[in-house]
């Protein structure tokens, strides 16, 4: 008798359930993510565990993660002089 009502949230606040639509965006299924389940940021991660589709908020990634993935330049750079700052007036 559950599955009669799945269009409905659920009254658990553990829980809670939509029933939504799936739709083709180009050669992708896409579902439209309700408000209440929004997640933050403008990337997530899908897995699949048997039937079930698991979406969650993408982690935030350093500076220094990011930058780990980056190819080191072939190319030697010209020195850079280190001229001594300017005096200061007091």
């Amino acid at each position: 008798m559950r599955h009669m009502f799945r269009h409905m949230p659920s009254k658990s606040p553990r829980h809670p359930e939509r029933h939504v639509r799936l739709f083709k965006n180009g050669r992708n299924q896409a579902v439209r993510i309700p408000r209440e389940f929004e997640l933050p940021g403008d990337e997530a991660v899908v897995r699949k565990e048997g039937e079930r589709l698991i979406i969650e908020p993408a982690p935030a990634r350093s500076l220094l993660a990011l930058l780990a993935t980056l190819m080191p330049l072939d190319e030697d750079f010209p020195p850079i002089p280190d001229a001594p700052p300017d005096a200061v007036e007091s």
